[in-house]
């Protein structure tokens, strides 16, 4: 294990992927157990994501169920990855956040993304229209106006309990994201490891164009991608197949599917056009034994010299999947319980609501800043 692997923290991003047979509201409460196995094994931050009305994905309302996350969870960071801005007013984002930091104080994190609905049916319903990510931009230099208390888009409103309120903000970005960040001094969160070149440059202009603010001091960047790992190079490979048939499904017929196992991806038949996208989708992932994926991570975290890593995996099976971020938390070093065997992780007892946690202002990549009330974290 190298240094850069022992200082840089991991984190996790749960979609909160449906799976063939079951349930949505499974795939709920899958996502709240996985975060408390996430804190036991020493992950850094987890967050959840928003999709709305796409049948593979069980989290449409992220600020919701990072509440249930926060409160089934001690320790671990919490945030979205990320609430989509364009979907919502920037006012009513700021009095979630400000409620979930309330609850949860220095807990809480704030993941912010350009992204529209996937369908004109479903932007038409959330309101949006198809060039709304254009104004990002404007929404959120108005929705951290909330928080400061400095926005003069509607005079005399104030967004309570947000107004004074620090938390750290993210912005999921590729592209012109990256410069957005830049220029109002957020962290930035990237990906994916696909499309690594591209990735580079991004991050470089982001560290080029940054601009402290009062938000963080210095450039801070989260690299996001698959990781996949298990005794053999091809079982860890395996684990990769059922998204990228459903990223494939999702291309060629229009509508992102749950999750199936991995047999019935190996014997699907598809067409010229899902092969292509099939195998595009598992170019460039992050996969293979310990050792592998070590090496792999060691050269991406010096290339890009990211301060943390956010890893999205998902798969069929539940416990090829938390016996993969087992893996993977021995790999990063991390602090938590990695022993064998999928039993060998314990559920922490429930925060109650209001609950304070210790300074965690020594942890990498992290640091205080006083905000009049209170000391909370934020990042570096």
């Amino acid at each position: 294990m190298t240094s850069r692997l022992r200082t840089t923290p991991f984190s996790i991003l749960d979609r909160s992927r449906t799976r063939q047979g079951r349930e949505r509201s499974q795939a709920l409460r899958d996502t709240v157990r996985f975060a408390q196995q996430a804190e036991a094994l020493g992950y850094h931050r987890f967050w959840v994501s928003e999709h709305h009305s796409v049948p593979g994905v069980a989290g449409s309302a992220p600020t919701v169920l990072a509440s249930a996350v926060a409160a089934a969870t001690v320790r671990i960071r919490v945030g979205t990855g990320g609430v989509m801005l364009p979907n919502h007013r920037p006012l009513v984002v700021a009095e979630q956040f400000g409620v979930l930091e309330s609850l949860f104080p220095g807990r809480i994190d704030m993941g912010l993304g350009r992204s529209v609905g996937f369908t004109d049916g479903i932007r038409r319903a959330l309101g949006a229209e198809k060039d709304a990510a254009r104004d990002f931009g404007d929404q959120l230099d108005e929705l951290l106006g909330w928080f400061t208390g400095e926005q003069n888009a509607h005079p005399q409103v104030h967004a309570h309990p947000a107004e004074g309120l620090r938390l750290p903000v993210f912005v999921l970005a590729t592209g012109a994201g990256a410069d957005l960040a830049a220029r109002a001094g957020l962290s930035l969160v990237i990906g994916d490891l696909r499309g690594r070149d591209e990735m580079l440059r991004a991050i470089d202009r982001y560290r080029a164009g940054f601009r402290p603010s009062a938000w963080s001091s210095a450039p801070y960047v989260v690299v996001s991608g698959n990781v996949a790992v298990a005794g053999t190079t091809e079982e860890a490979r395996r684990l990769l197949l059922p998204e990228a048939w459903s990223m494939a499904h999702s291309r060629t017929h229009g509508v992102f599917p749950p999750l199936v196992p991995v047999s019935e991806v190996e014997t699907r038949e598809m067409t010229e056009k899902e092969r292509g996208f099939y195998e595009r989708g598992l170019r460039g992932q992050l996969y293979g034994t310990e050792d592998e994926v070590a090496a792999a991570l060691d050269e991406l975290i010096e290339r890009s010299g990211a301060d943390e890593v956010l890893v999205t995996t998902s798969t069929y099976d539940r416990e090829a999947l938390l016996d993969s971020y087992r893996r993977l938390s021995r790999v990063a070093g991390l602090s938590g319980n990695s022993g064998p065997g999928p039993g060998s992780v314990s559920a922490p007892a429930a925060m109650s609501p209001g609950q304070r946690m210790p300074s965690r202002a020594h942890e990498p990549g992290i640091r205080s800043r006083s905000v009049g009330r209170e000391e909370v974290p934020a990042p570096r």
